[in-house]
């Protein structure tokens, strides 16, 4: 690339040069014109004199006169030659100007050798002659050539100094500019090496540019060194706020891993007691149907004595054989009953329990396990005065964790009995799950209050609650969120329903990715 200097010291050389060949054309075009002026007059000049001159000479047939007029005419540079004729065309006198090489210029008419001739007449009022005499024919004629080599040296000579005077004035521009730029482009190249040195140093080790005693430059090194100074102090403060950025990322990061501890005992505390609200559930739902093979045992025990005292006795009759028939009856279709009931309830305790502590994946029959799971909340919902409707299409086998989606679900609804509805008054949740291109959807609806349209995009943040000082710790949603999104590879959106109450809306694969549980 070409530098600023080269091209600043080629524009003012090429603008000098076209300013002085303007000049110089200009005057080449005022010389040539007044040459050719000159050459005119000196024509014109000639003629009136030799047309003065030469009739008396030649009306007395004097030719040394003649020749002398004609000699002098060749003093003017322009004059190359003069012929005098008489009237018949002889020749009385020519005097001619010699070349450089001894011969005369040729006769014929050229542009650059022009000739003029003129008649001559004798003045009456000079010789005593007739104006009969001077009217009647001329008395001869004259012929002079002229050149005009001279007006094409001049203009040459003239174009020459001009050229020599535009190469001698660009000559000492170029000197001249080349050393003034040198002065303005050497702090310039200074203040160049200065910031390469700069960013090359990353403005720790630059050093400061030496004062410059021109004032221009002298500001403009000065305002590097203060850049400088400057960048020191930035490069230092951003040092100590890197090293408080490590101290603090550091400080965040064990808050983070504190948090994240926090998080996980929360979140199996969280596990824990709703394992323990189940346990004493099915606890007491279970203590129902063993009282009542308890009442039942006890009755057919002490029917059973009587009658086995009355037949030792050896007076045992008809009638109290019937009704301890009848009482027997009873007693074991209610044990029967009670004990199947319960067996059904800790069947199904057992298998929500183990999958609630467990993340065991396994086959399971969706239809089959909601019912279970529903089955195992029933105390609570009993208390809740709430109600829960199961919709499941058939058939439905996911390959996946049945605890995970088991805690989702209890969630959920341990979050309905706890915000959707009103302390004492029923409710009634409904679990709708569809499976369509092993794509499962799950729908779980209550009729509550609904949620707050300003809490609808913060109820899955971790520890959101409206109920914090009354035990809410805010993790049920967020566990309910992480288990569908990361552990079940799904989906959950929560909205309001148009008629009443909240809708969760969750969506999986019927079979588990093995990645989304890793």
């Amino acid at each position: 690339m070409v530098s600023i200097r080269l091209r600043l010291i080629a524009l003012f050389v090429l603008l000098v040069t076209v300013t002085l060949a303007g000049f110089g054309a200009y005057s080449q075009l005022r010389l040539s014109r007044e040459l050719e002026q000159r050459f005119t007059d000196r024509q014109k000049e000639a003629l009136i004199r030799l047309k003065t001159s030469l009739p008396t000479a030649l009306w007395n047939y004097d030719k040394a006169q003649t020749e002398r007029i004609i000699q002098a005419e060749l003093e003017p540079i322009e004059v190359t030659s003069v012929t005098v004729f008489d009237s018949k065309s002889n020749v009385i006198a020519s005097v001619a100007r010699k070349t450089a090489g001894g011969t005369p210029p040729p006769a014929k008419q050229d542009p650059e050798n022009p000739s003029i001739e003129a008649d001559l007449y004798i003045d009456p009022a000079v010789e005593a002659v007739t104006p009969a005499t001077t009217d009647s024919a001329s008395i001869g004629r004259v012929v002079v050539s002229f050149t005009r080599a001279y007006i094409d040296a001049a203009l040459r000579a003239a174009l020459t100094g001009r050229l020599v005077e535009i190469l001698l004035l660009d000559g000492l521009l170029i000197i001249t500019l080349a050393t003034s730029l040198n002065m303005v482009f050497r702090p310039i190249a200074q203040l160049r090496d200065a910031l390469f040195d700069l960013a090359a140093q990353d403005g720790e080790d630059a050093k400061e540019l030496p004062k410059s005693t021109r004032k221009e430059f002298g500001e403009v090194i000065e305002g590097f060194n203060l850049t400088l100074r400057k960048l020191r102090q930035v490069i230092a403060r951003r040092a100590q706020a890197e090293e408080a950025v490590r101290v603090a990322a550091a400080k965040t990061e064990a808050a983070y891993n504190d948090l994240q501890t926090a998080q996980e005992s929360l979140v199996q505390s969280e596990k824990l007691a709703g394992l323990g609200g189940l346990v004493a559930g099915v606890a007491h739902e279970i203590n129902t149907p063993v009282s009542i093979v308890v009442t039942g045992a006890t009755v057919l025990e002490v029917a059973t004595t009587q009658v086995r005292k009355s037949f030792a006795e050896g007076g045992i009759r008809k009638s109290e054989i019937a009704a301890y028939l009848d009482t027997a009856s009873e007693s074991v279709r209610l044990i029967m009953s009670n004990a199947e009931r319960a067996a059904h309830l800790i069947q199904s305790f057992k298998q929500v329990a183990v999958d609630q502590t467990s993340d065991q994946r396994r086959p399971f029959d969706l239809q089959k396990y909601l019912q279970e799971l529903t089955t195992s909340l029933q105390p609570s919902l009993r208390r809740a005065r709430t109600t829960v409707d199961v919709v499941c299409d058939a058939d439905v086998i996911m390959d996946s964790y049945p605890g995970l989606l088991a805690q989702v679900l209890t969630n959920l609804t341990m979050n309905a009995i706890t915000h959707a509805f009103t302390e004492g008054e029923p409710g009634r949740i409904t679990i709708t799950a569809h499976c369509n291109h092993d794509l499962v959807s799950i729908d779980f609806q209550d009729d509550g209050r609904g949620i707050p349209v300003e809490h609808l995009g913060k109820i899955f943040d971790p520890f959101f609650t409206t109920r914090r000082g009354q035990g809410g710790t805010g993790l049920g949603l967020h566990i309910v969120f992480n288990i569908v999104t990361k552990q079940l590879g799904g989906a959950i959106s929560a909205h309001n329903n148009a008629d009443a109450g909240a809708c969760f809306s969750i969506s999986m694969p019927r079979v588990t990715p093995s990645a989304a549980n890793g």
